[in-house]
């Protein structure tokens, strides 16, 4: 049997991405070999229980909902994460996978719909990114930069225009509530006529920022 270590699975409103706004069920996997200054899911580092990958399909699927997330912690730091990409997938679901760009997504099933970071000065993470994980992105993915203040957008505008993200496909910038004015970030993207998308995390406009299963 394969088995995942699983921190939550529950159903809301999709918070990011172009899915935002839609109900959406979320597979939260447990572990991350990333440490955010930032992080809003530190309890998923360590907290979950071990599930069998059919079980897990089960669960996601009892919510009879068209749209799956599968998030973490980081998926991708357990192999069985791509199976069970694969096997939502073949039931049907539009399947999202959100990953922090640390690791390959070269083996992620191409129906899968990625949402990946590229990690900014700010996350304490910039050394992680793995570039060649760009070549494997498809016109349907999205790139996602978690801003967390100035230095954060010029390391984002830069990256941007080295690699030509928009080209690649659609590119979000995602200001950390409480650390950075969202309309600071809007106004600076005005002024650059930058190729993306501003994104507020929507579920954390409805909920408590704090607030876990939404």
């Amino acid at each position: 049997m394969t088995n995942l270590r699983v921190n939550e699975i529950f159903c809301s409103i999709q918070g990011e991405s172009a899915f935002a706004g839609k109900p959406c069920v979320f597979v939260r996997t447990t572990g991350c070999p990333l440490r955010c200054t930032w992080c809003d899911t530190e309890y998923a580092f360590a907290e979950g229980t071990d599930m069998e990958l059919e079980e897990v399909v089960v669960a996601a699927l009892s919510y009879d909902i068209p749209v799956i997330e599968v998030t973490g912690g980081e998926p991708l730091a357990q192999d069985a994460s791509l199976e069970l990409l694969k096997d939502l997938c073949d039931c049907g679901k539009s399947v999202l996978l959100e990953t922090s760009g640390a690791l390959p997504i070269a083996r992620v099933d191409d129906r899968v719909h990625i949402v990946m970071d590229i990690k900014c000065p700010g996350s304490g993470m910039e050394d992680r990114n793995l570039w060649e994980n760009l070549e494997h992105l498809k016109e349907t993915d999205e790139i996602k930069f978690v801003i967390a203040g100035r230095e954060d957008y010029e390391y984002a505008t830069h990256v941007i225009a080295k690699f030509g993200l928009d080209d690649i496909c659609e590119v979000i910038i995602s200001p950390v509530i409480g650390r950075v004015d969202g309309k600071d970030v809007a106004q600076w993207m005005l002024e650059d006529k930058l190729p993306a998308r501003f994104q507020l995390q929507l579920h954390k406009l409805i909920w408590p920022p704090d607030a876990r299963g939404v």
